[in-house]
């Protein structure tokens, strides 16, 4: 079995990317949701057999990529997929964009869940529609539930028509159980609410979590459901473009391609479902040993903090290497927290008020880089802490 070295220090530094070259030199980036390890070697393999043929022409729509979603989603979840739920998609968000233009109106209500991840903030009202929030419940412990009594009330309005759930969910890191899923589901069939389930984390899930695709809990749900998918966060190919959605239903699914095919949206790039292709078909072992070091990432993270800066505290982590920092006993406002940590302890990080109610006074750190970067950024943040 291959082998993949994650502590092998990558200079991503002057590549056009997103996460090193928006900050100073001296700044340990944190924050976007890729990670600073190398794509498994049967995709950077693949990908350079590929450019050495020298041409790259239009390519032609073969099944070998819904194959790849279908062999992943059963070996990994258990969920037997049928071939013609699946559909390409330029990544995840815009696939959200386009089940809301299929399964919505313009004025419609869409209910997101509090603290939500920030695209979500603005891809809603760009396109007509309205944000109805519905607030995660923060208890003692750090773990987050789900306030069922509000979500009713805001699925039985009127105008609501999609429920856009983040399973599991971004910025939190709450791996729902099967229970809760399909308490959503029931609530969202009884208000005739459609479901669009963003599963972009669901390979990052922890010791005590298991991650249930929507789709897969019962026939009803599969019918009101679309599921989407990417391998972008596990294998770190995000800058493809590439993504999938499943939608079980057969009239939900035509409904979905037309305004796909209405802006021409469905064409495919010779360099993007190649790259997942692989991974889903020949990585396996790159996924399993990716979460054991995030696993050991976490731990490492949880006693630093516990221990040495006791003023945060760690939200309870049961999926994503997006990890929920409570600061709210360093008595900071949002942007001056933000402002701190970058500017004192030269560590960015993403400012948790920019994911909407309930984050305020927390702060995003992204945790899937090398153990040695993120012992450093953890006693730089330890040092600008101790100066307070």
């Amino acid at each position: 079995m291959l082998k993949h070295d994650f502590d092998e220090i990558v200079n991503r530094k002057g590549t056009e990317c997103k996460k090193w070259d928006t900050y100073a030199e001296d700044v340990i980036p944190m924050w976007i949701a890729d990670t600073d390890f190398k794509c498994p070697q049967p995709v950077i393999d693949a990908m350079v057999k590929r450019a050495e043929h020298g041409i790259y022409g239009y390519p032609v729509n073969c099944k070998t990529f819904e194959q790849s979603i279908i062999n992943w989603q059963k070996k990994r979840f258990g969920w037997d997929v049928d071939i013609d739920w699946v559909e390409y998609t330029p990544a995840v968000v815009p696939a959200i964009v386009y089940a809301m233009r299929a399964f919505t109106n313009p004025g419609d209500n869409v209910v997101i869940q509090m603290p939500a991840y920030h695209p979500f903030h603005d891809i809603i009202p760009n396109n007509g529609r309205h944000i109805l929030g519905n607030n995660l419940i923060l208890k003692e412990d750090g773990s987050y539930e789900v306030d069922y009594e509000n979500l009713e009330e805001l699925l039985s309005k009127k105008r609501t028509t999609m429920f856009l759930l983040c399973s599991p969910h971004n910025p939190v890191g709450k791996c729902f159980t099967r229970e809760e899923l399909t308490r959503i589901s029931e609530l969202c069939l009884k208000h005739n609410v459609f479901v669009v389930s963003d599963e972009i984390h669901s390979d990052i899930v922890y010791r005590g979590s298991k991650h249930i695709p929507f789709g897969s809990l019962s026939q009803e749900a599969a019918d009101n459901c679309m599921v989407c998918v990417n391998p972008s966060k596990t294998f770190n190919i995000a800058g493809v473009r590439t993504g999938a959605v499943i939608i079980p239903n057969r009239h939900n699914h035509d409904l979905f391609y037309a305004p796909l095919e209405n802006n021409k949206a469905y064409g495919r790039t010779v360099f993007g479902t190649l790259p997942i292709e692989v991974s889903y078909n020949e990585c396996d072992y790159y996924a399993d040993q990716l979460l054991e070091y995030l696993e050991g990432n976490l731990e490492y993270l949880e006693n630093f903090v516990s221990t040495r800066i006791p003023k945060i505290k760690v939200a309870k982590t049961q999926a994503t290497y997006l990890i929920w920092l409570n600061c709210k006993e360093l008595n900071m406002a949002p942007k001056a927290l933000h402002k701190f940590f970058l500017e004192e302890a030269k560590v960015a990080m993403n400012e948790g008020a920019t994911f909407g109610p309930g984050g305020a006074g927390f702060m995003r750190m992204n945790i899937a880089c090398p153990r040695s970067r993120l012992v450093e950024a953890l006693e730089r943040m330890e040092a600008a802490i101790n100066k307070l």
